[in-house]
């Protein structure tokens, strides 16, 4: 409820895009990443589908393997696949019930694999469990280019917790890159409508979960590429001057003024490459698709320097 009162008090309103994904919000995503003009999905499947065996010569043998954001556990099938006997897969996510969900058909495609979910909001500082005896190397997937959603700091940030709970371990990140924005602004205003529908989900929630009077009717999806700050913003727009109410305190939206809702920055390979360095993290080998429209990059993480 905080995180909403403080959202509607700023001058700028805005919320993080992480409650977007209660369990109807999560099914949209599924949907939204089946939509003929959203290509982040199919692309990163693509270049995992070709790539995977020389991933998991990364990898090595025994990995213990994290996915931050897993969702519905489709992409990490193919690493999983490919993956030289991996000693356990620990999926983190915020949303319970479809980790649990996910992660139960995934155990019965891979019987034999020790699956460990975390819900857990991957965002803000982080544990994990003690690595298994005979455990290899901790390798973080983070896929789907979330890490766009983040600010730069926040970013920072992220890596900084990679480097401090990973030592010795790696990060395999995926990455949207800059491309049209005629490809951008079709992929988060598809012809269907999911992408609107999974936007002012968030609104639904709000009014289920903290008791808010958002009038949906009212409100608006607007996505837009923003070329100079390299970044999707994502809003949901007052279609009229009006009043919604949280725990007794009235908020006013004028005509035209949004609620922010997710930013989903785009990079370049260079960039995205300095960043991870900034916070410690070496890279050793990307990969990408014909288009160049997404890539996957390893980030070694050194082991904690003696003091």
């Amino acid at each position: 409820m905080q995180d909403m009162q403080t959202a509607l008090s700023q001058q700028i309103k805005s919320i993080s895009p992480k409650y977007f994904y209660d369990e109807t919000g999560s099914a949209l995503f599924d949907r939204i990443c089946e939509l003929p003009e959203y290509y982040p999905t199919r692309t990163e499947l693509f270049i995992l589908k070709t790539q995977a065996d020389d991933i998991a010569q990364f990898m090595g043998e025994h990995a213990d393997i994290i996915e931050f954001g897993a969702g519905s556990l489709q992409k990490i099938r193919l690493l999983l696949s490919a993956a030289h006997r991996p000693t356990r897969f620990m999926p983190m996510d915020i949303s319970g019930v479809h980790l649990h969900a996910a992660s139960s058909e995934l155990q019965s495609v891979f019987p034999s694999l020790d699956i460990h979910p975390l819900v857990a909001d991957y965002t803000n500082e982080w544990l994990l469990p003690e690595s298994l005896p005979g455990a290899g190397r901790r390798v973080a997937f983070f896929p789907g280019s979330t890490i766009g959603n983040f600010s730069p700091n926040q970013a920072r940030i992220f890596f900084e917790n990679c480097a401090h709970n990973l030592p010795g371990g790696a990060l395999l990140l995926g990455v949207d890159l800059i491309k049209s924005p005629d490809v951008l602004h079709a992929a988060y205003n598809d012809a269907q409508g999911v992408t609107a529908a999974f936007n002012l989900n968030l609104l639904t929630r709000a009014n289920r979960e903290l008791g808010c009077d958002f009038d949906l009717s009212q409100f608006a999806h607007s996505a837009f590429y923003n070329a100079p700050m390299q970044r999707i913003e994502m809003h949901l727009l007052s279609l009229k001057q009006q009043t919604v109410h949280l725990n007794g305190v009235a908020y006013a939206f004028n005509q035209g003024e949004t609620l922010h809702t997710e930013y989903s920055h785009k990079f370049t390979m260079v960039g995205i490459q300095q960043a991870a360095k900034a916070a410690g993290l070496q890279s050793a080998a990307y990969w990408t698709d014909p288009q160049q429209y997404f890539g996957l990059i390893w980030l070694n993480i050194p082991h904690k320097q003696e003091k």
